[in-house]
């Protein structure tokens, strides 16, 4: 006690906490009593009211910890150390079931509240019956996260097994979720798009070149459009250009293709590529007036 005492540099008229538990001593300040003590007092000399009535005092200390931390300090001799090696190593069921009962006892007596995370899945098509057999049981346990799933499938077969399902997702598991409608973009919606994908580029284009780029993006795909933001951006600094203007977004139209002028590209000349597995008297597929306009 009294190597700490003088580790704080302690004097009388200190006014110190001491806790119970640990002994570790805090020096709050001086006492306001004792602020005539001297004539000069330093800019750090803080002043604080003596505590009166009940000294003893009970402090809550909050910890933000998540269940696999906890897993990890229970399951490793080191303890908490364990969190910094690395190597987590496995955890096995039965400390597993343990720590859970144990948070559930400390729910129940509201030592402890149960802040669920969020996991994202996408492609969720992509996950086989075994996945998805997992996902229904997690589902059910009451320290179950948020549970988002994403995909861009229609009917679909679900892997593992030789059934279709909605999205690929089997109906049991489809039946506990709550589905997100979505619906293609606008004009507006794609314009605005551009034009903040324009400012996180720092690229700066002129209205008629966007409106072209907006009208681009509908009639073939709006990833196509963005990625025409760079290559533009490129042509009229070649240019010595500040600005994307419309001459700038025809050029790079006309030098990189969409898929669906590739595709046609592909159908016209198949005969000409080193190997090709069509047919000669079949017909290419039909294109798009949109497109054909844009190229010539």
């Amino acid at each position: 006690m009294i190597d700490r005492l003088t580790q704080e540099r302690v004097t009388a008229g200190d006014v110190i906490r001491i806790d119970k538990g640990t002994g570790k001593i805090s020096k709050l300040g001086r006492s306001v009593s004792r602020s005539r003590d001297y004539d000069a007092m330093g800019s750090n000399t803080k002043f604080v009211q003596c505590p009166e009535g009940e000294l003893q005092k009970r402090t809550t200390v909050t910890h933000t910890v998540s269940l696999h931390e906890i897993d990890v300090i229970n399951s490793r001799q080191q303890g908490f150390m364990a969190l910094f090696a690395g190597d987590t190593g496995e955890i096995s069921e039965n400390i597993r079931e343990q720590i859970d009962s144990k948070v559930s006892e400390w729910r129940t007596e509201g030592r402890a509240t149960l802040v669920p995370g969020v996991l994202f899945i996408d492609e969720v098509h992509m996950l086989d019956m075994d996945c998805f057999s997992f996902l229904n049981r997690a589902l059910e346990s009451e320290l179950c996260p948020i549970v988002i799933l994403a995909t861009n499938r229609g009917q679909a077969m679900i892997r593992g097994t030789n059934f279709m399902g909605p999205h690929g997702i089997p109906l049991d598991l489809l039946d506990r979720l709550l589905i997100i409608p979505t619906s293609p973009y606008t004009l507006e919606e794609m314009k605005e798009i551009l034009r903040v994908r324009c400012g996180e580029e720092q690229v700066e284009m002129m209205d008629d070149a966007l409106d072209l780029l907006t009208r681009i993006a509908k009639e073939t795909s709006l990833r196509y459009a963005i990625q025409m933001i760079t290559t533009s951006s490129l042509v009229a600094k070649k240019r010595n250009s500040k600005k994307v203007e419309l001459s700038h977004i025809e050029r790079c139209h006309k030098l990189f293709f969409d898929v669906q002028r590739s595709t046609k590209f592909i159908m016209e000349y198949q005969n000409q590529f080193l190997f090709h597995e069509v047919e000669e008297d079949s017909k290419p597929a039909p294109s798009n007036d949109n497109a054909d306009k844009m190229e010539e």
